[in-house]
């Protein structure tokens, strides 16, 4: 205990954001030190060994333009690890890059990483084994809808009803909190990478055109759309009909929102009716969804300050509550 607390003070604590689209890494007393695209790029050297070139936003600018010799890697996907030694190599790169010639002893971050909610055992053990090869001292891990309830500024430590969905980009996160706890919760493989998708697919299906996943995240950032816009929008195609592309994704996150409504207490759903339902991740900032899931659920829904960064502001205020900490950590 001694030579942890004694650790804790040469040592650069951690909250890491790793997500299926973005890793954000938070340090303890300074905030975001890095936010860059979940991707690594490998080539095959001489002797057919992986080697990486590069991790992050370069990395990013790899995808689909690399030889056959380079491959641009997405190591997360729906919110959990695809490839264990690739996503080894790109926390152990952002660990690095967020404590390199900052300790003078180089004592091991303590690191907590929050994960999509219901990961299996095996799931979790993956993801505290390869950050813990990538050189953590210690890993805890808290689940998203409370990390991403904390970080849109929700009172969850009152006994009262909150509700928080967070849209990333391989996950959707819904959960009911109250009391330091999640009370209702559930995780569904729907995020902006299934909206991504799902345009390709409009395009190819509805003009016989090949799209890649960059072109369609371009697409769905300019014309994409939950409600349609007053005046229509185009690019290479018209605003309106990618409004037709992502209707499924989205009817499957309000069929599941209703369903964890129906299934909360009456005391807390009474609180989520005065309080609203707080909307975060990526996936908030898709034009008119939080109309879109106000009408479907007959409650009303907002979009919170910074969204996109709910989930790791929530995870970085772990580093300095540590009673909350005790209490939503699910692996110590």
């Amino acid at each position: 205990m001694i030579f942890d607390k004694l650790f804790g003070i040469f040592s650069k604590d951690l909250a890491i954001d790793l997500g299926t689209a973005n890793t954000i890494v938070i340090a303890n007393g300074e905030g975001i030190i890095i936010n860059e695209p979940s991707v690594v790029a490998l080539r095959d050297d001489k002797y057919g060994k992986k080697v990486v070139m590069a991790v992050g936003k370069e990395a990013k600018e790899m995808l689909g333009k690399t030889p056959d010799n380079i491959k641009a890697i997405r190591p997360m996907k729906e919110g959990v690890i695809a490839d264990f030694d690739v996503a080894e190599e790109m926390i152990r790169f952002f660990i690095k890059k967020a404590t390199n010639n900052k300790s003078f002893f180089k004592i091991k971050p303590r690191v907590i990483i929050c994960v999509p909610y219901g990961l299996t055992q095996v799931e979790r053990r993956a993801v505290k084994d390869s950050a813990k090869s990538a050189g953590a001292r210690e890993v805890i891990l808290i689940e998203e809808p409370i990390a991403a309830a904390v970080g849109a500024g929700l009172p969850i430590k009152n006994p009262q009803g909150n509700m928080v969905i967070d849209i990333g980009g391989g996950t959707t996160e819904i959960g009911v909190v109250s009391l330091d706890g999640l009370v209702k919760s559930r995780s569904i493989k729907i995020g902006g990478d299934r909206f991504d998708s799902d345009i390709v697919k409009y395009i190819k299906d509805r003009y016989n055109l090949i799209i890649g996943y960059q072109t369609a995240e371009e697409i769905k950032i300019k014309l994409g759309s939950a409600t349609g816009f007053d005046k229509e929008k185009t690019m290479s195609i018209t605003g309106r009909d990618i409004k037709d592309a992502l209707k499924e994704p989205l009817e499957e996150i309000a069929k599941t929102l209703n369903e964890i409504l129906e299934d909360t207490p009456p005391e807390l759903a009474s609180d989520i009716v005065e309080n609203g339902i707080a909307l975060t991740g990526g996936g908030a900032l898709l034009h008119g969804i939080d109309k879109y899931l106000s009408q479907k659920v007959k409650l009303p829904v907002y979009v919170v300050n910074d969204p996109l960064l709910s989930v790791a502001k929530g995870t970085g205020a772990m580093l300095k509550d540590t009673e909350l900490l005790k209490h939503v950590a699910i692996e110590k």
